[in-house]
């Protein structure tokens, strides 16, 4: 080897190393305050439950604005219009502008413990402290739902005001005339709310949008990647969107989320009735993120890690056939040239 290439390997050696550092000082920094920003918010919790909802007011204002950027700069700002951005607005304009409107609050809370409490599960989001990405994927899921749970059970004051037009203020809460009422603010109406979500992200994805997706494949929405996973994988979610063909997969991927919200929302109405039912669920989903986080950091980023080793060791080993290729072929034109030297003389 000569000179000049062991001073090349050092100093990719060393820069390696720079890049490494760096990234493990990041990944500190944001684990240290992810930690603690999530110990400040089980205190705020326990200590003011009150004041949750301007803690997740406060979380959204900042971190989506920053997340699309984020995701302009990756080709995946489509991705914020997917429902649980679609409810996260309706929550914030809810909790800001209309606090006290109880139907309204109905919708929330049936949005939040329906579609979003149950996306977190299924979708497998994971509480990994030193991803901000994944930090924000988890509070987008978990915040509404404990907002509108303290709401419920725990602010009288807040939710003492809520009550019909028309009809004096009351101590009990909520106001629910009939089992109708109930089925109709806490199912049909988010059904109905949902469904226009659905139109209105068709109409701009898949018509006003297709040629730009047709151009550029590397943009990102929720369908490309989930069957982009699903057919990589093979798995039963491949085979099920396939049952009415190639050219109906995102037909049955609509379909498939349908019945899945159709499902979760009307589960919604037990947890609306019992504060038992409620704390269990609430304990269910901070579980379920952080046994997914526990499982990313264990078996998903070792996997990661020995992968890049592999391709790097790879690309490692051709360069020596390459070099081996390039003598050979030195060599080869060598004894032409002096094959044909001989001849000539």
């Amino acid at each position: 080897m000569s000179s000049n290439e062991e001073s090349m390997e050092d100093s990719n050696g060393h820069s390696f190393g720079k890049v490494k550092q760096r990234f493990k000082d990041r990944s500190q920094v944001t684990h240290l305050m992810g930690v603690l920003g999530f110990g400040a918010f089980c205190f705020i919790l326990g200590a003011r439950p009150k004041d949750i909802r301007y803690v997740y007011c406060l979380f959204y204002v900042i971190f989506v604005p920053l997340r699309w950027i984020y995701y302009r700069y990756k080709k995946w700002h489509y991705y914020l219009l997917d429902f649980c951005y679609y409810a996260n607005t309706i929550f914030l304009v809810t909790l800001l502008f209309f606090p006290t409107k109880e139907k309204l609050f109905m919708v929330c809370f049936s949005f939040a413990e329906g579609p979003l409490a149950w996306a977190l599960i299924v979708w497998r989001c994971s509480l990994v402290f030193s991803s901000v990405d994944k930090i924000v994927s988890v509070f987008i899921h978990l915040l509404p739902g404990l907002v509108f749970f303290t709401i419920r059970w725990w602010d009288p004051e807040f939710f003492g005001a809520m009550h019909p037009e028309g009809t004096p203020e009351r101590a009990s809460w909520p106001y629910v005339e009939s089992q109708s009422y109930l089925w109709t603010w806490l199912f049909w109406v988010p059904l109905a709310a949902y469904f226009l979500w659905q139109v209105l992200y068709y109409l701009i994805v898949d018509v006003l949008r297709r040629q730009r997706f047709l151009r550029d494949p590397e943009v990102m929405t929720s369908y490309r990647e989930l069957s982009k996973k699903a057919k990589k994988a093979n798995n039963v979610w491949w085979r099920v969107s396939g049952l009415l063909g190639d050219q109906n997969r995102l037909l049955m991927y609509i379909l498939l989320q349908a019945v899945f919200t159709v499902a979760t929302t009307a589960l919604t109405v037990p947890i609306f009735l019992s504060y038992k039912l409620h704390v269990v669920f609430q304990i269910f989903k901070v579980s379920a993120s952080i046994w997914n986080g526990g499982n990313f950091m264990l078996d998903v980023m070792p996997r990661q890690v020995i992968l890049k080793e592999e391709k790097k060791k790879s690309k490692m080993s051709t360069v020596p056939d390459q070099s081996d290729e390039i003598s050979l072929h030195e060599s080869a034109t060598e004894t032409n040239n002096t094959s044909e030297t001989v001849h000539s003389e």
